[in-house]
């Protein structure tokens, strides 16, 4: 434990003015000359992409287009990978920007005209450059990818992300999670014997697992939406496999039980793709 905790402080001060890119990936538009500053996003969207987990075209496309969804002002957006920590592949934060609000009307009137015509021209161009930074950054998560990895922490991992969810300013919070959601760590698997389907989980076991373990988070109350639950690693390849329905509304249920002790609310699991877009109401 304590040379994992040196060698991700190591990367910190390592990563220097890259880091300070990842976190602005969209550069401001609150010139010091206007006089006033950005409110706070309304709305975060922290996409969690799982590289353990590989996803075709269909279901890559179902994420970049509900993220769009969300590039409007006063929104913000984080995107983070994750998968084994056993094997070096720490929660990591990919990107990560904000789109600002605009300049409320009355404000509008006390700051000069050319100073307006460029926060505006400005403001403008904020949604596709936001846009660019998160097609780059999902690519680079997708493409990623390796289901050949021995181990999942993913409630580990959730444990982990969930502190940057719960700490964002945004009154609402929204949780994209591209996972399999099948844990395999030194604490739980939810794979069968050979590791070639899912496993009929036990929620009420695993739940007793994951408390006994530490592995609950705080969401600050997300909300929680996820695409590829019991994707398995040839169907990205093969086409989907059978999934028998009992095994997985246990693997819902158990996932349902988790995020409610970490703060959190599950919107919708999609199986492995969502029947519906997100929502950016409450």
């Amino acid at each position: 434990m304590i040379a994992r905790t040196a060698m991700m402080v190591a990367a910190a001060l390592l990563c220097g003015s890259a880091c300070a890119a990842v976190e602005d990936a969209v550069p401001s538009c609150y010139d010091h000359k206007l006089g006033v500053t950005a409110a706070a996003s309304s709305t975060e969207l922290f996409i969690l992409v799982d590289q353990t987990t590989l996803f075709d075209a269909t279901l890559q496309q179902q994420v970049a287009d509900n993220v769009r969804l969300f590039m409007g002002p006063g929104n913000a957006f984080s995107i983070m990978t994750f998968s084994a920590f056993s094997q070096g592949r720490y929660a990591q934060v990919v990107s990560a920007g904000n789109i600002e609000a605009a300049i409320g009307a009355g404000l509008r009137d006390d700051i000069s005209k050319p100073l307006l015509n460029k926060f505006d021209a400005c403001a403008k161009r904020q949604p596709q450059i936001a846009m660019q930074a998160i097609g780059t950054a999902l690519r680079t998560a997708f493409a990623g990818a390796n289901p050949d990895l021995a181990k999942s922490d993913v409630m580990a991992s959730f444990k982990s992300m969930s502190s940057r969810v719960k700490n964002s300013p945004a009154s609402r919070k929204i949780v994209l999670i591209a996972s399999d959601m099948l844990e395999n760590s030194s604490v739980s698997s939810f794979y069968d014997g050979k590791g070639m389907s899912v496993k009929n989980v036990d929620p009420a076991r695993e739940i007793k697992l994951a408390a006994d373990n530490d592995l609950f988070g705080d969401f600050g109350g997300a909300r929680i939406y996820v695409i590829g639950a019991g994707l398995l690693s040839d169907d990205a390849k093969k086409g989907s496999k059978y999934r028998d329905p009992k095994t997985m509304r246990s693997l819902i249920n158990f996932w349902n039980q988790y995020f409610q002790k970490s703060n959190a609310a599950v919107v919708e699991i999609g199986q492995p793709a969502l029947l519906n877009n997100i929502s950016l109401g409450r």
